[in-house]
């Protein structure tokens, strides 16, 4: 997104002096210098990741219901050369929290089944639901409590496809983890299906100012602006009545509470 705004700005900027608007040009060519340096600098993804992330700090300690369902979104594979594909780095805190939860759910003798929503977007030739179901199984979660979505290739569609298996699981209560900065766009898409899990997040992204512009904060305001660019589109789709319509609440049975919850 912010390379794209940047892209097009300078170009802009060309055409404008080639057609010899020059100060139109001038204009346009120091709002992307200014663009460049707040986000190089760290304040703007800063500004854009405290809103997505800040009430997602805390991970929330309910009690576990007696029957949990613990939705995993998947984040991308990377192909390994004359090896299975593997998840992408910025997976593994998703997984590990999954897997963490999943431990303290059945050491607490409750029921919890994970379920793994990714399909194939890049074409690597294996659905990331599984890919990340791999792993799950060599950090301890048996396959007989993985239950994998392998259609998705976005975020709408890992809540589209997942209302129908949750619907089948009838768990208590749903979790939803993922990463921070990825929560507010994950439980809108969710919600939009009826389904109205516990967030609960893996990661936590933070900029870190600097007087020279830094490629990882220009990274950050990326990632950033694609949520609120999927959190904008959703609402226009809505007005246009392009979304597929919303769906009733998910019917989930009352729960029962217990002293234990998420770490």
């Amino acid at each position: 997104m912010i390379f794209t705004a940047l892209a097009v700005a300078l170009v802009l900027a060309c055409v404008l002096r080639w057609v010899r608007w020059r100060g139109c040009s001038r204009v346009v060519f120091a709002l992307a210098l200014i663009l460049f340096l707040l986000a190089g600098s760290g304040l703007l993804p800063m500004l854009l990741l405290q809103r997505l992330q800040a009430p997602y700090v805390v991970r929330p300690a309910p009690a576990w219901a007696s029957d949990n369902a613990i939705v995993l979104l998947t984040s991308g594979a990377v192909p390994i050369p004359d090896e299975p594909v593997e998840p992408g780095f910025a997976a593994y805190g998703r997984i590990v929290q999954a897997a963490a939860m999943y431990r303290d759910c059945t050491s607490a003798a409750r029921r919890c089944t994970v379920l793994v929503t990714g399909g194939d977007p890049s074409l690597l030739g294996t659905p990331l639901a599984v890919t990340y179901g791999a792993v799950l199984q060599r950090l301890g979660v048996p396959v007989a409590d993985l239950k994998l979505e392998s259609r998705s290739r976005n975020t709408w569609q890992n809540a589209q496809f997942s209302r129908p298996l949750l619907q089948t699981m009838g768990a208590q209560r749903i979790w939803l983890v993922t990463s921070g900065f990825h929560l507010q766009r994950g439980l809108l898409y969710f919600a939009h299906f009826g389904i109205h899990p516990t967030p609960v997040r893996a990661d936590y992204l933070a900029a870190t100012f600097s007087l020279w512009p830094s490629a990882s904060n220009l990274v950050l305001t990326n990632l950033a602006l694609h949520e609120y660019v999927g959190i904008a589109r959703y609402y226009v789709y809505n007005a246009l009545g392009w979304n597929a319509p919303q769906s009733t609440a998910l019917d989930v049975a009352p729960v029962v509470d217990d002293a234990s919850a998420p770490k």
